[in-house]
């Protein structure tokens, strides 16, 4: 495994909201307006954070509508696996039914 990717996914989950999110998505598929209800912060801020952790091979996002919806990548590098089994799931961040698509 590449060194630099190492160091792009430990940066990615080293955040108190990229860590949250991980915990919201670990229960499925959310969009990110209840991402943003769920952390109390801005949608341009979940969605700077969401953008961190897609780039780093985390999570992965499909378009509906006008919103995105995030899910954990299915393959997770043994680092980040490892780390998801240690975060509590966060039940508060089901998606809403008027964004799913």
């Amino acid at each position: 495994m590449d060194i630099k990717f190492i160091e792009k996914q430990l940066k990615a989950v080293a955040d108190v909201n990229r860590l949250s999110l991980l915990s919201c998505l670990k229960s499925g598929e959310v969009c990110v307006c209840d991402l943003v209800d769920a952390l109390g912060i801005s949608q341009p801020a979940v969605s700077q954070q969401l953008k961190k952790l897609e780039d780093a091979g985390i999570v992965t996002s499909r378009k509906v509508g006008t919103w995105k919806h995030y899910r954990l990548c299915d393959e997770q590098t043994p680092i980040v696996q490892t780390l998801l089994t240690q975060i509590p799931q966060s039940n508060s961040c089901n998606c809403s039914t008027d964004c799913r698509g």
